[in-house]
């Protein structure tokens, strides 16, 4: 029985790297240098701010001037937080087709609070989730099952009822962890040479558009 839904964010309820790539862009033009080629930083969204510097400008965060690379990016990131920011197709359906179901649903993400508040309320979905559980939340982060465990808390769901949906290892590993039904959402921002096959999913969907069928089947299958 499913009685909830939780995402993780970036890569799997919204395609936010259009943000990301423009603001490394405009970086990288007032120092001079050409545009990074989009796939550069779109395949490293899941790896943070570090990791999207890292590839765009050829750093480690051990290099001079990383941390106030870093700093310029995040105050930038805070002013434009969905300009390019969007649902991935038949994510809003779906939502809508939950809350229809009446079962809640929420969003665990590695993002801090600072950026997944207001960009859920751009988004015009913070007062529909049902729980928001960021980093700065809990005492461990993803891969670790503490920031899912407090998400079903929140919703008074049981977590072997619950669905994880993600993109990247530690969300499966996370799911697994809190004895969730765990599936990979490979349309998102997967690593090169990243091998999804060996994450031991329950399920895995090329396309969002497929989450709906899937969990309706689910609930079909219920009754």
């Amino acid at each position: 029985m499913i009685t909830s839904v939780l995402f993780d964010l970036d890569g799997t309820l919204l395609d936010t790297a259009g943000d990301f790539v423009d603001i490394i862009q405009v970086m990288r033009a007032e120092r001079g240098l050409p545009p990074a080629p989009e796939d550069q930083v779109r395949s490293r969204v899941s790896d943070g701010s570090i990791g999207m510097l890292c590839a765009a400008f050829e750093l480690s965060p051990q290099a001079a001037g990383f941390q106030e690379l870093r700093e310029d990016f995040l105050q930038r990131y805070d002013r434009q937080l969905a300009v390019h920011t969007r649902f991935y197709p038949g994510i809003e359906p779906l939502l809508d087709w939950l809350d229809s179901e009446g079962l809640p649903w929420g969003v665990v993400t590695n993002k801090l609070s600072r950026f997944s508040v207001p960009l859920l309320d751009a988004m015009g979905i913070g007062q529909r989730c049902a729980s928001l559980v960021c980093p700065d939340q809990v005492s461990q982060s993803k891969p670790h099952p503490e920031p899912l465990l407090k998400a079903c808390v929140e919703m008074r769901v049981e977590p072997r009822h619950s669905v994880f949906i993600g993109d990247h290892l530690r969300d499966i590993q996370a799911g697994r962890a809190a004895g969730m039904l765990t599936v990979a959402a490979l349309y998102g921002y997967l690593p090169p040479g990243d091998d999804p096959s060996t994450w031991q999913a329950d399920h895995s969907i090329h396309e969002a558009t497929a989450l709906h069928p899937w969990l309706m089947q689910l609930r079909q299958q219920e009754k």
